[in-house]
């Protein structure tokens, strides 16, 4: 049996050296811990644990709360000191259950109740409240005080999602902590002093944190409360599964909660190679859209032009196959095409790629709506994980904004550059909020990419840098580049899509330039969409089959698995729509794609739309595009299914189904199997089990990774594939306990009751699992790798007259799970252009105010503000924040151009 003592690197203080191990006794017990571990998370390792409520094992300790005092030996014996802030040292001996530290316990406790409201009965925080456990646990049992209890106003909106009762607030800290040390948004603090001090937000900064969410779920009582959850459920009426959360492609690990089918909390997990408990706003509230009156139930089919009809599901799948079969028969497999699958699960992108490649035989399949990368560059690329990334000597971002795209790979870069252990190095068109913590930013117009690449990574000389660059910025980027170590040893590029208005192979060509030029460096993707590297794997990308695979380097191997794959590689998103809308493509299916909504150039997506004989939508509400769709077929969402999904470092984690999807919806296989079998076709599956073991047979990429691999412990966090083929080096960390005082309502739906005393706490058990191998390749076709080039369009020669259009994503837009969600809807906000402050006053609008903008695909009204952190000649503007249709900036965007521009028009 291992040593349960050997403890996590969870708690390890800062002064602590690597390696070094000391022995100290608790309760009697020799423990063993490195050096600089704190007393409280070594002697919980080691099965004695010690109450708390400031303590959070993320966060910096502050001995506030004194609920963990214990005896300590010292020079003049044993002292009381506090377990959460003192380090462990070799030949120290410590007491938790003596005399002293009950009575100690005791009197934190009463006091702490002095004015503590006896409202737990109508508390959200009943029956999963650290301090109702720990007083039942530790505490006097009776009350010596009967004054008047000091009351508040409650309950006060700190911001649309979160309340305070403030007398409920012990003053621990913990909410303070995490958004001054964690999020780095100081926006709510301590105020006032002695018995009238309370947690609160300041009269001119508004708590506008996309991380508010996490202070509710940390704090260890009812004094911060959501509002989507307030009064809607107690701990003993919930069942939970684990599960991940797939509003963007960080994959932040969840526990799902709900009653009587109705989905009604997500609490963030401690996975330590993801998100380390915390989630965003969005992910944290979005489920609300699962529970919408709104979701489609029914199959729909439009008859002769009409209306769309409620009809059977029989009626629904004879009819989709029918018009496609027609079509394929009358124009060829390569008028057919399949957008989206980015939201689907691993298993479900598989069945769809099957069809789609297997059955049909198009490669007119994208999962990215124009707004990714290419994706042979994407996974051909050598990937970097999360932890490799913050943990590297230097990180360069060439990406959208992080904070609005991929919010907690945003924090969890945040504290790896605060810490001091990485360099940042950002590459944007526009200021984000990691600009204040870089090294340098670099600053382009679209366009000037490559250019800024070759004089930053390959040494180019500065008469090739673009126009306006920053000299000092530029020496501090090569600076931190070279600290990375030779060839890119130690430096990560964090590579996602800066602009919607600049087209994707620019970036996927610089980036390449970058690699070339540093060929040791390893690459993190930063694309958004929810699964879209689970959809890339899956074969969901033209010229690709599952695993990583091309398409004639697994034509073989997939004909004899499937019976046939497509003749050649077809189109992307904008390809396929421009083909539409010419008429060489007849039919598309729609995967979740509100193309209307979320492809950049809204105008293209229209006539696409109008001139196609045959559009089916598989969603699970009526969007705009679906709306124009000739049959809807309504499909299971989040939390309704089972399988698996990727992250963007290729970390594979199982989705847990939590609710029943309502009426007649189906789960995605289920429906191409159907349509499958309908066109003539066989996928030869019956569960989503059957599917990952196909998967795990014939996908290079996850050979290896058996149910039986990601079910069992060395996939608690997941699996990242595919899995090396000789033993990497074991890590130093084992897991940690689970705190349920660290992250309340997670282990207390599962277990009503107090914690256990002091002393009496379960040690980890059981070997950390062998890390799997990959198996021998058994004929399995060659994983791709990033091409040498990428074919880019020109950069035509810049409009004199005109401004460079920058365009990106905000965390609450205008997509359905922002709208369809009653607690985020009212965020969303709409859209406004930046520009330099000279580029207002040569419109004549200096202080700001409503422009026209014009661009050769139509014209867009907003209200304009000054930003001096863009370049001069560059106005940026969110994407999908329109009120409308016609007031969103995909009306001026061209997705086929290289970039896009627009000329400024005064009202």
């Amino acid at each position: 049996m291992p040593d349960p003592t050997v403890v996590s690197h969870h708690a390890i203080a800062p002064r602590a050296e690597p390696g070094a191990a000391v022995t100290f006794t608790v309760d009697g017990k020799e423990v063993t811990a490195p050096a600089g571990t704190f007393l409280i998370a070594a002697a919980e390792e080691a099965g004695v644990y010690i109450p708390r409520f400031c303590y959070h094992p993320r966060m910096k300790p502050v001995g506030m709360c004194r609920m963990c005092l214990v005896e300590v030996s010292g020079p003049r014996g044993f002292s009381l000191q506090p377990a959460c802030y003192l380090p462990v040292a070799d030949g120290m001996e410590v007491v938790t259950t003596s005399d002293k530290v009950r009575k100690a316990q005791d009197g934190v406790l009463e006091f702490l109740l002095v004015n503590h409201p006896l409202d737990c009965p109508v508390c959200d925080k009943g029956g999963e409240c650290p301090l109702q456990d720990q007083v039942l646990a530790y505490g006097p049992g009776e009350s010596r005080f009967v004054e008047e209890k000091r009351h508040w106003a409650k309950p006060i909106a700190l911001s649309e999602l979160v309340l305070l009762d403030r007398e409920r607030c012990i003053q621990c800290g913990r909410c303070v902590r995490f958004a001054a040390e964690i999020a780095g948004e100081a926006q709510i603090d301590f105020l006032a002093r002695g018995d009238t001090m309370e947690v609160n937000i300041f009269e001119e900064v508004a708590f506008t944190s996309y991380f508010s969410g996490n202070t509710v779920q940390i704090c260890p009582v009812g004094a911060l409360t959501a509002t989507p959850y307030r009064f809607t459920a107690r701990p003993w009426d919930l069942d939970q599964v684990e599960s991940t959360c797939t509003t963007c492609a960080f994959g932040c690990r969840v526990a799902v909660q709900s009653s009587a089918n109705r989905v009604t909390r997500l609490l963030g997990m401690d996975s330590d190679p993801v998100n380390q408990s915390w989630l965003c706003d969005k992910g944290r509230f979005a489920y609300e859209a699962v529970n919408s009156d709104d979701r489609l139930t029914e199959p729909l089919v439009r008859a002769d032009g009409g209306d769309l009809d409620v009809v059977s599901w029989a009626e629904a799948l004879s009819e989709t196959a029918s018009r496609l079969a027609r079509v394929r028969e009358e124009h060829g497999p390569g008028s057919v095409g399949v957008i989206g699958g980015a939201r689907l699960s691993n298993e479900d992108a598989y069945a769809w790629a099957k069809l789609a490649k297997g059955v049909l035989r198009t490669d007119n399949v994208d999962a990215q709506l124009g707004d990714g990368l290419p994706a042979e560059v994407v996974l051909g690329l050598p990937r970097a994980t999360v932890d490799e990334a913050c943990q590297a000597r230097c990180v360069v971002t060439l990406s959208g904004d992080l904070r609005e795209e991929l919010p907690v790979l945003f924090l969890r870069l945040r504290g790896a550059v605060d810490a001091g252990t990485t360099s940042l190095v950002e590459i944007s068109p526009r200021p984000s909020e990691l600009s204040a913590l870089a090294a340098a930013s670099l600053r382009y117009r679209p366009g000037e990419l490559g250019a800024l690449v070759d004089v930053l990574a390959q040494g180019g000389s500065g008469d090739a840098a673009p126009r306006g660059l920053d000299a000092r910025a530029l020496a501090a980027a090569r600076a931190a580049l070279a600290e990375g170590g030779d060839q890119g040893e130690g430096v990560v590029l964090v590579l996602g899509r800066p602009s919607l208005a600049e087209h994707g192979a620019l970036v996927a060509e610089a980036a390449l330039a970058f690699v070339r030029a540093l060929p040791r460096a390893k690459v993190l993707p930063a694309l958004r969409r929810g699964n879209v590297m689970g959809a890339l794997d899956m074969g969901l990308a033209p010229g690709l089959l599952p695993g990583r695979v091309s398409l004639e380097e697994g034509r073989g191997w997939y004909e004899a698995a499937w019976g046939g794959v497509p003749e050649a590689a077809g189109r992307d998103t904008t390809a396929m729509l421009e083909a539409l809308a010419l008429g060489q493509m007849k039919a598309v299916v729609l995967l979740g794609a509100d193309v209307l909504g979320d492809f950049p150039d809204r105008r293209l997506a229209e006539r696409a739309l109008d001139a196609a004989d045959v559009v089916v939508a598989v969603d699970t509400f009526l969007s705009p595009s679906s709306a124009r769709a000739h049959v809807v077929l309504p499909a299971s969402g989040a939390h309704e299914r089972t399988g698996t999904t990727t992250n963007v470092e290729g970390r594979v984690t199982r989705l847990g189904q939590k609710v029943v999807a309502p009426g007649q919806c189906w789960s995605d296989w289920m429906i191409a199997a159907e349509l499958a079998a309908r066109l003539g076709g066989d996928l030869g599956v019956t569960g989503v089990a059957e599917l990952w073991d196909e998967i795990e047979r014939l996908a290079p990429s996850h050979a290896g990774v058996t149910r039986a691999v990601l079910e069992g412990n060395a996939g608690r966090d997941g699996i990242v594939v595919p899995l090396p083929a000789t033993p990497l080096p074991r890590p130093t960390r084992r897991p940690r306990p689970f705190d349920p005082m660290a992250t309340p309502g997670i282990e207390q739906v599962e277990r009503q009751g107090a914690p256990p005393r002091a002393g009496l706490a379960e040690p980890l058990g059981g070997e950390e699992p062998p890390a799997p191998l990959a198996p021998s390749t058994g004929g399995r076709p060659p994983m791709l790798r990033a091409p040498a080039h990428i074919d880019a369009p020109p950069v035509p020669r810049r409009d004199g007259y005109a401004l460079l259009l920058v365009s990106g994503r905000r965390l609450y837009d205008g997509g359905v799970a922002v709208e369809t969600s009653e607690s985020l809807a009212p965020l969303a906000g709409t859209a406004a252009a930046r520009l330099h402050s000279s580029e207002l006053e040569h419109a004549g609008v200096p202080g700001g105010g409503r422009l026209r903008l014009r661009s050769a695909t139509g014209t867009l009204v907003v209200d304009a503000h000054a930003d001096d952190g863009l370049p001069v000649g560059v106005v940026w503007v969110p994407f999908n924040l329109g009120a409308d249709s016609d007031s969103d900036v995909g009306v001026v965007l061209d997705a086929a151009a290289a970039v896009n521009d627009v000329r400024l028009e005064t009202l």
